[in-house]
């Protein structure tokens, strides 16, 4: 649809509109599927009541451990349905940056309500719809890495109709509000505060010059006029989720990069570029953004390439902000969400990785080399295996290398369109993979399955049947449901696993079936649409929503989206924080003495944080007991 934005439509929907999949018409398959779900169910009750290898699944008719001591350390609160936020009795919470916010002095008194503040100062202040976050203690500051992964035109650019740009200079205000943000915070008698001018801050948009490494690198679908040699970028887009390496880098995620390119004529490609513009929802408008109308790079038709050059994990060197950011094609090119790394006990770095979109894959990549603190970690993220998930219904798993043998794909190819090379080896279909986060002291990891409407009812955009099973146990999935899996051996770079269903999101006021989600959702704990996770250094798991909060009909009782704590040996989830209407919580990272928990507000749909009357901004804000003892 021309003119629409993520405000109106997702990025799931657009796609699904501008490329429709095929109706699964097979009455065996239907048949099938539904064989095949009561076994799983019957299955998981078996696993999940034994507690042998995972502990419990918690689904409707296990022995759940609900009533066990909490490790909670405060007091749940309700749903809420208004425009702030709401933490527990005993915790404060305040903005520590929204939106327009100047992180140089140059900037300072520039943002204004009328116009959503200057293009000049643009890429001078904090940006547009925080998202992942990560915090880094460089000496003894604090540098916080946000990420800002889209726009709300209406509010960005308020003297265009609906937000449409008017001309290159709206196009570039977008471009310099979206990417990272660098930035130091410190905490004094206000609070924590952004340190203006700050020798760490950098801004990171659509526009700054990136290096292009391994696989892709210098390939021919990665070469462009402006760059001949396939080696150099420019800029870093749609940046969802986040990451943190062990050598002290920022990991940033280019996931619905589809949504920024458009074409004043027709594409010329073929054979896998042609096969790739489908796969990856490569359309002719884009999502209103009207880049392709004002900066030729984004147009299609005159850079057929310019695409390929989108969609990877970004490595940020915060400690130097002269450094250039490298994409690391290695670690394939689809709609990542997050990047979540571990070591294995032979040194050898894992980093997991989803593809959001409905029916797509879970990723995992595996170093050759190993890490050793303050040696050479230029081949880490450069040299090793890509590797797809395969789940099997009895609970076990496999990870399936994506190798030219096993794809009839160059190690390239692999790299530029691995949704392609992860359908070729029958990879699971899932329900819209999100936020990895790996347990610090458990050798575990756990998936955020968003939702998926589709499943069991249509293919995935590569005309992958979305059968009904495995960690997908429910047909036109709309709560979603946390997959997690404990690796062979504790090692996280084995190629074996073993899996089971953390939580299923769901409604038990509502239903009395599957639908009514698994033992740990209860009237006091509802939610849908698990997004963003991080499990801190208790091993506690935070769990942030983006889903629907209309608070009627299968959703009643929900309210607005929320961050809720779990705890992985019992099972137990209840909720700390609940966000103003319309929003996503999404991002979650501590300060060192972990007594300050930064938490995300991404698209407010109330006038939040300043009030009535002014415009909505996407914000980072800090929460605090007021004892001041450790948030986790």
């Amino acid at each position: 649809m021309k003119n629409n934005d993520l405000n109106s439509m997702s990025a799931d929907d657009w796609d699904e509109l501008n490329f429709p999949r095929p109706k699964e018409q097979d009455f065996d398959r239907v048949v099938e599927r539904a064989v095949s779900r009561r076994g799983f169910l019957s299955g998981v009750l078996a696993f999940g009541s034994g507690a042998a290898v995972m502990g419990t699944a918690f689904l409707k008719g296990t022995t759940a451990h609900a009533q066990q001591a909490s490790r909670f350390a405060f007091t749940p609160i309700p749903t809420a349905t208004d425009g702030t936020v709401h933490v527990p009795e005993g915790y404060s919470w305040q903005t520590v940056v929204r939106w327009g916010d100047p992180l140089f002095s140059e900037a300072e008194g520039d943002f204004d309500q009328e116009n959503g503040g200057s293009v000049e100062m643009s890429d001078k202040v904090f940006g547009e719809n925080t998202d992942g976050m990560e915090m880094f203690l460089i000496g003894d500051r604090h540098v916080i890495a946000v990420n800002s992964e889209y726009t709300n035109r209406p509010s960005n650019l308020p003297q265009a109709e609906e937000g449409v740009p008017r001309d290159a200079d709206d196009v570039l205000k977008l471009q310099n509000l979206q990417g990272v943000t660098v930035m130091e915070l410190s905490e004094g008698e206000n609070g924590w505060e952004v340190v203006v001018d700050s020798p760490f801050n950098r801004r990171i948009t659509h526009n700054t010059p990136m290096r292009i490494s391994g696989p892709a690198a210098g390939h021919e679908l990665i070469r462009t006029a402006a760059d001949p040699t396939g080696t150099e970028s420019l800029g870093t887009m749609n940046n969802c989720g986040a990451g943190k390496t062990p050598w002290g880098t920022y990991l940033t995620c280019e996931e619905n990069f589809n949504g920024y390119f458009g074409a004043n004529g027709d594409v010329a490609v073929e054979g896998l570029a042609a096969e790739g513009r489908e796969r990856y929802g490569l359309g002719a408008d884009g999502w209103g953004y009207d880049y392709h109308k004002w900066d030729s790079r984004f147009d299609a038709a005159a850079n057929p390439n310019e695409p390929h050059r989108a969609g990877y994990v970004v490595e940020i060197d915060p400690a130097d902000p002269d450094s250039i950011p490298v994409k690391r094609t290695a670690l394939g090119r689809f709609k990542h969400e997050n990047a979540a790394v571990a070591v294995a006990p032979d040194g050898r770095v894992v980093v997991y990785s989803g593809d959001d979109e409905r029916g797509e894959f879970l990723y995992k990549w595996v170093s050759r080399d190993v890490y050793v603190p303050g040696g050479d970690t230029s081949t880490l993220l450069e040299e090793g295996q890509l590797y797809v998930a395969g789940f099997e219904d009895d609970q076990t798993g496999r990870w399936i290398p994506l190798t030219p043998e096993a794809t009839g794909m160059t190690a390239a190819e692999i790299a530029i369109f691995s949704r392609i090379a992860a359908s070729r080896v029958g990879a699971t279909t899932m329900d819209r993979p999100e936020w990895v986060a790996v347990n610090p002291v458990s050798a575990e990891a756990y998936c955020c399955l968003t939702n998926n409407r589709n499943r069991g009812v249509e293919t995935n955009a590569g005309g992958d049947w979305q059968a009904v099973g495995g960690p997908n146990p429910r047909e036109a999935n709309n709560y979603g449901q946390i997959v997690r899996w404990r690796p062979a051996d504790d090692d996280h770079a084995t190629d074996t696993f073993e899996w089971d269903l953390y939580v299923m999101a769901g409604n038990p006021t509502v239903h009395d079936d599957a639908y009514a989600g698994s033992d740990n959702i209860n009237e006091g704990n509802l939610f849908n649409s698990p997004d963003g996770m991080v499990i801190d250094s208790t091993g506690l798991i935070w769990i942030q929503t983006d889903g629907n909060y209309d608070n009627e009909g299968d959703f009643a009782g929900m309210g607005n989206n929320q961050m809720l704590a779990g705890d992985p040996a019992t099972g137990r989830i209840e909720r700390f924080l609940t966000g103003p209407y319309g929003c996503e919580v999404t991002g979650l990272c501590w300060s060192a003495d972990r007594r300050t928990m930064f938490v995300g507000i991404q698209h407010p749909g109330a006038p939040f944080p300043d009030g009535e009357g002014m415009l909505p901004r996407s914000s980072v804000i800090a929460i605090k007991r007021d004892d001041n003892a450790l948030m986790g």
